[in-house]
Order: structure tokens, then C-alpha cells, then sequence
């Protein structure tokens, strides 16, 4: 078993910057795809970005790209999503989830996943 715990969110402003933590325990990770979801009221959950498993690659959806970025300590088990220049729309529970997916932005692929912090970004 794997326990995710994420920290940070909270609120922010339109311009602004938050970042969320995920620390992860349990089995041992390595090798695996990280990856961020958000969940907007009355809205499915969407892929935000990953970080595979090979090749430390990233992928961001293109609502965030330039915006976001995702770095992992795998040493620390520990990931993280850097969120700058914040817009409204980012208002969202996020999720850090782990595991070995066909397609990173692929909900159902991860096995593992955190309890949802909840991000507000006021304008």
C-alpha cells in the first residue's frame, strides 16, 4: 500500500502563487508516474500534469502550461506542483496520485491517491 499526503493550497489571488505538496510512504515508489489532478465543483476530475516514471518527463494539460510546473524528490518521496500566475478558474480540489499508467492523463490508471487539498484563487 501507498499513502499519499498533500499539504498547502488554501487560498489565493489572481496573479498569485501557491504550491502543493504530496508526500508519499509505504511501498517503494520507484519507478512510477506522479501525477496532479483538480476536480472544480460540478465538473470531472481533469488531468493537470505528470512526471514519468522514465526520463523524469513532464506533461501539463495546456490550461496550465508555462504556468504550472511539477518537480519529484524521489529521494524524499515527495512531489510537488508550483502554481504561478493563478487564475479563478484554477479553483479546484487537487489530487496527487501515483502509478503506472497507459496515458498519463488517464484517471482510472492511478492506483494510488491523495485526499484533495482544496485550492481557491479569488480575482
Amino acid at each position: 500500500q501507498v499513502q499519499l499526503v498533500e499539504s498547502g493550497g488554501g487560498l489565493g489571488q489572481a496573479g498569485g502563487s501557491l504550491r502543493l505538496s504530496c508526500a508519499a510512504s509505504g511501498r517503494t515508489l520507484s519507478p512510477a508516474t506522479w501525477a496532479w489532478f483538480r476536480q472544480a465543483p460540478g465538473k470531472e476530475r481533469e488531468f493537470v500534469g505528470a512526471v514519468t516514471r522514465i526520463g523524469w518527463n513532464t506533461f501539463y494539460t495546456d490550461s496550465v502550461k508555462g504556468r504550472f510546473t511539477i518537480t519529484r524528490d524521489n529521494a524524499r518521496n515527495m512531489l510537488y506542483l508550483h502554481m504561478n500566475s493563478l487564475k479563478p478558474e484554477a479553483t479546484a480540489v487537487y489530487y496527487c496520485a501515483v502509478g503506472s499508467p497507459r496515458s498519463v492523463a488517464v484517471t482510472n490508471d492511478y492506483l494510488y491517491w491523495g485526499q484533495g487539498p482544496q485550492v481557491t484563487v479569488s480575482s
